[in-house]
C-alpha cells in the first residue's frame, strides 16, 4: 500500500489503535495529522514519526466540538494543501457494568464522543471531499456494534449507530467519489482495556475474555492499523460501506 503524497488525519492518534494507525499510514508514505485531547501525547507521536523520516503534525482536538473538528481540518489543509484520508478513531466507553447502573453523564459522554464526532466529520470533511471529487473516511467502530457485549449495552449502541451511519453516508456520497468504511475491533490491549472488562486487568481476568475469541488472542493495535490502511488504500478502491470485523472470529 502506497500513501505517498497523501494526507491523513487520525483522531485519537496519540495512543492505542490511533497511534498504530498513524504509524502505519506514515510508514506507507502519508503525511499525518495526529489529533488528540492529550496534547503532550500527540506531540510525542509526531516526534516519533518525524524521527522516522515522515511528515507529521499534531493538534489538540475534542472531536465532539465543531470548532475543534473544523480547526483540525483547517490546520491540515493549511499545512499540506490537501486532505485525502480521515480516520475517526477517537472514542470512549463507560465501564463494563449493568445497563441500569450507567449514569446519564456516562451515557452522554459516550454518545457525544463516539457519535457527535461522526456528525462533525461529515459536516467538516465531506463537503471538501465532494468538491475535490474524492476522499476516504474510515471509522473505528467495534464488534459490539454487531454483537453486543455483556455489560456494554450503551457503548454497543453507540457503535451500532456508527456502523449504520458509515453505511448510510457511504451510500449517499458514493456517486460523489467518496468511500466511507469502518473497522470493528474486538477488545484490544489499549488503555481502555480494564473499562471494557469491568474488572482489574489481570492474566486471570484476561483469560475469561480470551475464551470468546476463536483465534485465541486479543485484537492488537497493528491488526486494526493494517485493516484501516487497507480500507484507506487504492487497493480497496471498490469497497465502500464495508464494516470489517477485526475480531479473531468473535462475530462468527
Amino acid at each position: 500500500m502506497n500513501f505517498k503524497n497523501k494526507v491523513a488525519i487520525v483522531t485519537g492518534g496519540a495512543s492505542g489503535f490511533g497511534a498504530a494507525i498513524a504509524r502505519q499510514l506514515s510508514k506507507s508514505g502519508a503525511n499525518v495529522m495526529v489529533a488528540d485531547l492529550n496534547a503532550e501525547g500527540g506531540q510525542s507521536m509526531v516526534a516519533e514519526l518525524v524521527a522516522s523520516g515522515a511528515q507529521a503534525d499534531s493538534v489538540l482536538c475534542d472531536v465532539a466540538l465543531e470548532k475543534d473538528y473544523r480547526k483540525m481540518v483547517d490546520l491540515t489543509l493549511s499545512k499540506w494543501g490537501t486532505l485525502d484520508i480521515v480516520v475517526n478513531n477517537a472514542g470512549t466507553t463507560h465501564r463494563n457494568k449493568p445497563a441500569l447502573q450507567v449514569t446519564e453523564d456516562e451515557f452522554d459522554r459516550v454518545y457525544r464522543v463516539n457519535l457527535k464526532s461522526i456528525y462533525w466529520s461529515a459536516q467538516c470533511v465531506i463537503p471538501y471531499f465532494v468538491d475535490q471529487g474524492r476522499g476516504v473516511i474510515v471509522n473505528v467502530a467495534s464488534t459490539t456494534g454487531v454483537r453486543p457485549g455483556p455489560g456494554l449495552t450503551w457503548y454497543s449502541g453507540s457503535k451500532a449507530a456508527m456502523i449504520n451511519l458509515t453505511k448510510g453516508l457511504a451510500l449517499e456520497f458514493a456517486r460523489s467519489g467518496l468511500r466511507i468504511n469502518a473497522v470493528n475491533p474486538m477488545i484490544g490491549e489499549t488503555p481502555m482495556m480494564a473499562d471494557f472488562m469491568g474488572m482489574e486487568d489481570t492474566p486471570a481476568n484476561r483469560e475469561k475474555f480470551l475464551a470468546r475469541i476463536p483465534l485465541g488472542r486479543f485484537t492488537q493495535s497493528q491488526d486494526v492499523a493494517s485493516a484501516v490502511a487497507f480500507l484507506a488504500s487504492d487497493e480497496a478502491s471498490f469497497l465502500t460501506g464495508v464494516c470489517l470485523d477485526v475480531d479473531g472470529g468473535r462475530n462468527i
